[in-house]
């Protein structure tokens, strides 16, 4: 029999990249929206992520000493990565001991319980944000930018009146502080589609499903339409959370599958929901869906026998 129709277990291609590889640049795509947040809001911003990243990386350390771990994963970088997105989904206002317990539920609750990296069955940072939401009323008060009158209050999508399109491109408004800056997060989600990291399908399929609901159900007006798309976390969302490797499809109609339900259920969460922004519950319900996902788009395997 040819080599080449030998079945074998998986993975027959190797890329070269690590895992630690990849999240390296993650980071690094993270970065221009850290930035960004720690310009529009201030250095305590930075406390926010210099907390979230020390614990994540703290507790997952910390649990493979207990578990007795074979090796310490913290050098994969995953646990930092997750610690970077869960600050970047929170007001700079926020308490910090608040971070500290969202990132213990992220690590510990999400990710290793369920046996580490690759094998939880949801985003972590994406869960972690969710329960914050329920457990904490801080959660639903944005931090207002340095230059602003006022310290706090609601987030542009529960606001009566939007910020111009300049302003939510830039990011110059009240939210969490990796969300508010289009910019900066197209920018990062670019750097990943360039290297490679992630495919534009869920992305883009996710965005223009949002950007297309809002405008049919906002009376047509493209400018509202554009102001929902760019503000309430889809970008941060499309490009860094809903592509997760673990907890979205490997294939390209997967994806798609993937990139419009999150998109759909944004929407119907902001319109008929009780919480204004519903990109969290939005991915963390799809991530739920991703195995019947798989299930449903995955090619047929051809081997030699099969099953009688």
């Amino acid at each position: 029999m040819s080599s080449l129709t030998k079945v074998a277990i998986s993975p027959h291609i190797h890329s070269g990249r690590s895992t630690s590889g990849i999240m390296l640049d993650v980071l690094i795509a993270l970065l221009p929206a850290t930035i960004a947040g720690t310009v529009i809001f201030g250095l305590k911003s930075l406390l926010v992520v210099a907390v979230c990243l020390i614990c994540c990386v703290g507790f997952e350390a910390l649990f493979n000493i207990i578990a007795k771990s074979k090796r310490q994963t913290v050098t994969d970088l995953s646990a930092a990565v997750t610690g970077l997105l869960l600050a970047l989904n929170l007001p700079a206002n926020i308490p910090l001991w608040q971070c500290a317990v969202g990132s213990l539920f992220a690590i510990i609750i999400v990710k290793c319980i369920f046996g580490g990296i690759g094998k939880n069955l949801v985003n972590p940072a994406i869960a972690a944000r969710v329960f914050m939401l329920v457990a904490f009323g801080s959660m639903a008060t944005a931090a207002f930018p340095v230059n602003a009158d006022a310290v706090s209050g609601a987030t542009p999508l529960a606001a009566e009146k939007m910020p111009s399109l300049l302003t939510l491109f830039l990011g110059n408004y009240g939210g969490a502080i990796g969300e508010t800056c289009t910019a900066a997060l197209l920018l990062g989600g670019l750097y990943l589609l360039i290297r490679r990291i992630i495919t534009w399908q869920i992305p883009v399929v996710f965005i223009a499903t949002v950007f297309a609901l809002s405008f049919l159900m906002k009376g047509f007006d493209v400018t509202t339409a554009l102001s929902l798309t760019m503000s309430g976390g889809v970008f941060i969302g499309a490009f860094f959370m809903a592509t997760d490797y673990t907890t979205s499809p490997p294939t390209a109609w997967g994806k798609v599958i993937f990139g419009f339900g999150a998109g759909l259920l944004t929407c119907l969460i902001r319109y008929y929901g009780t919480y204004p922004e519903g990109v969290s519950f939005a991915i963390l319900f799809m991530n739920i869906l991703n195995p019947y996902i798989i299930r449903w788009t995955r090619k047929k395997v051809f081997t030699e026998g099969g099953s009688k």
